[in-house]
């Protein structure tokens, strides 16, 4: 039976006098992938700042594992297991490999903790840049490092918030390799991205928002078997 892990109900977003999230309804059932998509400006990332509780929602409510999170600080959020992996890939740049991961650990009781070696386990490339300085590493590298902290955090759901952006196809790959391998072993992840191909291939489930509004959710079998129903709030044809 799927039981959902995070659900937002009828949740608004104002930006000052601006409403850019407008009365959104969708689930994320645990151990499963959703991909939140949605042209430039449709309110993605402000929905993913609003689940981190780094913006305040006007109405509406977001549960997590049965409890009413929406007016919680987000430091409170991060500890009870949601954790955000923001746009932009933001490093401490003067700080190494190790010392990013380190000052992000922390202990929560789930199946299978992540650590340090985990972390190396699943971006390799990590262990071998570990006393090098975070900011003099390659967008995918930082990219790696930012996703392997939130883990040292031992999330119950991650939010990634454009983890291809600017990369090269060859390192989008191994990003996307590791965000599979999370899938694997039961993480329930929110995926916002603007890649449709690479969203499709690792969700279960997707959401789009136009915006400010939900366009479309649906699963990804029933994206495939009618693409235009979700291509044409994307621009793809």
């Amino acid at each position: 039976m799927d039981i959902d892990i995070l659900s937002l109900s009828d949740l608004h977003v104002h930006y000052g006098d601006s409403h850019v999230i407008h009365g959104i309804n969708f689930s994320l059932k645990k151990g499963s992938l959703l991909g939140l998509l949605g042209r430039n400006g449709a309110g993605k990332t402000t929905t993913m700042l609003t689940i981190a509780g780094l913006l305040k929602a006007s109405s509406g409510k977001i549960i997590s594992s049965n409890r009413e999170i929406q007016k919680l600080q987000p430091e409170y959020i991060a500890r009870s297991g949601i954790r955000l992996v923001p746009q932009g890939r933001r490093v401490f740049p003067n700080l190494s490999v190790y010392e990013n991961l380190i000052i992000a650990s922390q202990n929560r009781q789930i199946t299978s903790p992540w650590n340090i070696p985990r972390v190396y386990e699943l971006f390799p490339q990590l262990k071998e840049r570990q006393h090098q300085r975070a900011g003099t590493l390659s967008g995918g590298e930082q990219q790696m490092l930012v996703i392997g902290r939130a883990l040292m955090g031992n999330p119950d759901v991650l939010l990634l918030d454009e983890p291809s952006e600017g990369l090269a196809p060859l390192i989008v790959s191994e990003v996307a390799k590791g965000i599979a391998k999370l899938k694997s072993e039961g993480l329930s992840i929110i995926l916002v991205e603007q890649n449709f191909k690479l969203a499709m291939e690792l969700a279960d489930d997707i959401v789009i928002l136009n915006n400010g509004h939900l366009a479309f959710k649906g699963t990804v079998a029933e994206v495939n078997a009618n693409p235009e129903s979700a291509t044409q709030f994307l621009g793809i044809y």
